[in-house]
């Protein structure tokens, strides 16, 4: 049936609600606009006046077509090319949604996003929507198709695995850009030790080049091997400088709320490195360099104004 402006308007309204929900049950902003934009499809499709709840009847068709590509996408990763993690996005980006309770902002964290892709596609729409958004369990319940009590079983599970696998750290920009300059003070010193200093002992790092970009499968585990790692990775090279294309800019930011160091080449952003800051030190650097996860970055960061970059790499 054909739309009318009031019709179109409801739709609008709950657009960026509907936006951050995808993209915290996908980890892919790309994924989250085209769930979105089904939705849309269906919205367009249905007897909208006998909707009495717009809010209610998106977010389930919106969940439902997440969880049939939540479940698709864990067929498609057994043949993804090295490690998979989240695309990040870059501050101020209005699909990292609700950030007003320590909840919602942790649910968006890099982290947190990436520790997500353990749990099952119920786990993940139960522990998004409770967590990140504040729906009541009977709500959730008739999302899924699912009682209330197992709606609240759920959550209690899909919590302990996110909480067990991190330890919560609240840092406001301020402090991520004094960490990350820290950080790549240490990097780029050419020695092993500073960095170890600022690094927590089961420290990790992982990178994500999705076979398009040299990216190491295997993560790099302990405070010694990503210190040295990190310490080659930002030794000036040749070698380094012909596969980047380039001498990218270094710059400290945030991204998924954390503090981030963003690499750019002529405009174009081909790295984001996200850092899981906990009390102890840095616990894990997750380094997203396919490029086609880094598409909305670029237009973000072109969108934005960001500053002079700290120095140029390689």
């Amino acid at each position: 049936m054909a739309l009318t402006m009031n019709h179109m308007d409801r739709f609008e309204a709950s657009m960026p609600r509907l936006k951050a929900i995808a993209y915290r049950l996908l980890g892919s902003a790309s994924d989250a606009e085209d769930a979105v934009q089904d939705t849309f499809l269906r919205w367009q499709a249905a007897d909208v006046d006998r909707i009495k709840v717009p809010e209610a009847w998106l977010t389930k068709v919106l969940t439902n077509l997440c969880l049939d590509q939540l479940t698709s996408a864990r067929a498609r990763r057994e043949t993804y090319v090295g490690q998979w993690l989240p695309e990040p996005l870059l501050a101020g980006d209005p699909m990292l949604g609700p950030a007003d309770t320590a909840e919602q902002r942790e649910s968006v964290s890099y982290a947190v996003l990436a520790l997500m892709e353990r749990l099952s596609p119920n786990e993940r729409v139960v522990y998004v929507l409770r967590e990140a958004f504040d729906y009541p369990h009977r709500k959730i319940a008739e999302i899924l198709d699912i009682t209330e009590a197992a709606s609240q079983q759920i959550f209690h599970r899909a919590k302990k695995h996110v909480v067990d696998g991190r330890a919560r750290t609240e840092i406001d920009e301020a402090a991520a850009r004094r960490i990350v300059e820290e950080f790549l003070a240490a990097a780029t010193s050419g020695r092993t030790e500073p960095l170890v200093r600022l690094l927590t002992e089961d420290a990790i790092s992982i990178g994500d080049g999705g076979g398009k970009v040299p990216a190491r499968a295997k993560a790099f585990e302990g405070a010694l091997a990503v210190a040295k790692f990190m310490r080659g990775l930002f030794k000036p090279g040749k070698a380094k400088r012909t596969i980047a294309g380039g001498s990218p800019e270094v710059y400290a930011t945030t991204a998924n709320g954390a503090p981030a160091v963003v690499a750019v080449l002529d405009g174009r952003v081909i790295g984001i490195m996200c850092l899981e800051v906990t009390a102890e030190g840095i616990a894990a650097f997750r380094n997203q360099v396919n490029p086609d996860k880094l598409e909305r970055a670029t237009r973000r960061w072109a969108a934005t104004d960001h500053g002079e970059p700290l120095f140029h790499a390689f």
